[in-house]
């Protein structure tokens, strides 16, 4: 009998990485933990396909299954017992991604990660290879299942450039991956429930770069940079100028009297970028290094960044209404990212802040709150927490407890024009999932309510 390869995950990632592995001839099996009736749709459908679909099975049937490798989608458990004894048994296990990276390692890979600003870097290199003329589709956590463009690939289509976001779930189940690239921008604590502890979560994120033949890094960041003695021929960009990385390490890029500058001198105004924030400083001149890395000529990548329009979600400028203008900051899905968002944003503004806590220090994001805000309505399965956590850091912030977004948004607006604040900021610093499926499902409802609201005002 021939041993199937399972694939875990009915989503995006497990759907096309079993369409993948059956146009590659493997007999496949499609396990979904979940049942939901439009799962149950979607499994008749792939059925039809040609494969093979369990709904509502858990782990452990895969022991029955026997098969001959099983690939994950980013949100199972690597360290799940089933699949640590499927590992010590020999049996390969490993990720949607490292299905695509055996798939398509003729194209040359740049990878990106860090616990914020990948997703900006990425659709950022991706728009200046795009805008250079370059064949440079993107994937991963971002754009397209990292399969999907594998698929592609085994159909004939090899591109120039693979440009992909990968989260610390992606990395730790792709053992193999090798990219041209390496970019990481950040490292701050994150998904500490996975992973078990911040050492750990930052060597996934290490064992990527280690394994790219041109790591870029940020020299701005305090945990990457104590961290650089592993890379000594690596790519390092700073905001400050060409001597804050010495006695240690030669700045790739810096930045000179307002002039992103290299070694050889400068390349473009430092200014060009149409983003908020120093934090987007970095995350162009990560991008700036790994576009030149990638052959892109200096007046290319200026051109490209003149143009890039930035990402849904992040920062992302709604509407302005009766003075109030409301920016959907739905993809800060933790302190330091939302912190970060304060730090972009003048003040006063009204904060709404909430939805399922992730584990991390608040001190800098409390900071933020007392310097910029007005007012922070907080929601969700974190809003008691929260609005503790603000109500002792900052007493005399005004500070509200709402059920979500439904609520707070006509909320908001009435504290805006109450308080003189300018912007109403969508900055959760929690996931998504207590009222919704993923970040991108809340900053569109943030929209309609926003939309709502001007409707009748």
């Amino acid at each position: 009998m021939v041993r199937p390869t399972a694939v875990i995950g009915l989503g995006r990632s497990g759907t096309s990485a079993a369409r993948l592995l059956h146009a590659q001839g493997h007999t496949v099996s499609l396990l979904e933990q979940r049942q939901t009736p439009q799962l149950r749709g979607k499994a008749a459908a792939l059925r039809q396909e040609g494969l093979h679909v369990q709904i509502n099975c858990c782990l452990a049937s895969l022991e029955q299954l026997n098969p001959q490798a099983v690939v994950l989608s980013p949100g199972v458990c690597w360290t799940d017992p089933v699949l640590v004894q499927l590992r010590r048994r020999g049996v390969p296990v490993y990720g949607e991604a490292e299905l695509a990276w055996q798939t398509m390692t003729s194209a040359p890979w740049i990878a990106v990660t860090g616990t914020n600003g990948k997703t900006t870097i990425t659709s950022m290199v991706g728009h200046l290879l795009q805008q250079a003329g370059q064949d440079a589709p993107i994937c991963g956590n971002s754009g397209a299942a990292a399969t999907e463009l594998a698929l592609d690939c085994h159909r004939g289509r090899c591109p120039d450039w693979v440009v992909a976001e990968l989260s610390s779930f992606q990395i730790e189940s792709s053992p193999t991956m090798a990219p041209r690239i390496g970019i990481w921008s950040t490292l701050t604590p994150d998904h500490l429930d996975r992973h078990g502890s911040f050492a750990a979560y930052g060597a996934i994120k290490a064992a990527l770069v280690t394994r790219s033949a041109v790591p870029v890094l940020n020299g701005d960041d305090p945990q990457i940079w104590r961290r650089r003695a592993c890379w000594p021929t690596a790519r390092w960009v700073t905001c400050g100028n060409g001597a804050a990385l010495q006695p240690h390490r030669q700045a790739a890029l810096s930045i000179e009297e307002g002039t992103v500058t290299a070694p050889s001198g400068p390349l473009f105004s430092a200014d060009i970028l149409p983003l908020p924030g120093q934090h987007n400083r970095i995350n162009m001149l990560l991008a700036t290094a790994a576009a030149l890395e990638a052959g892109l000529q200096p007046r290319q990548i200026a051109a490209g960044l003149r143009s890039f329009p930035g990402v849904p979600h992040r920062l992302e400028t709604v509407a302005c209404h009766q003075g109030v203008t409301y920016i959907n900051d739905s993809k800060a899905t933790n302190y330091d990212a939302a912190w970060t968002a304060l730090k972009a944003l003048g003040g006063p503004l009204v904060l709404l802040a909430g939805g399922r806590a992730k584990q991390g220090d608040a001190r800098g994001w409390l900071e933020g709150i007392a310097a910029k805000a007005a007012a922070v309505i907080c929601y969700g399965e974190a809003g008691d927490v929260f609005a503790v956590q603000v109500q002792q850091a900052c007493p005399r912030i005004v500070c509200q407890r709402l059920p979500g977004l439904h609520e707070a948004v006509p909320r908001s607006h009435a504290l805006a024009l109450d308080h003189g604040a300018t912007t109403v900021l969508l900055s959760p610093a929690c996931a998504s999932f207590d009222q919704y499926p993923n970040f991108e499902a809340r900053g569109e409802h943030f929209r309609a309510r926003v939309q709502a609201l001007m409707a009748v005002q």
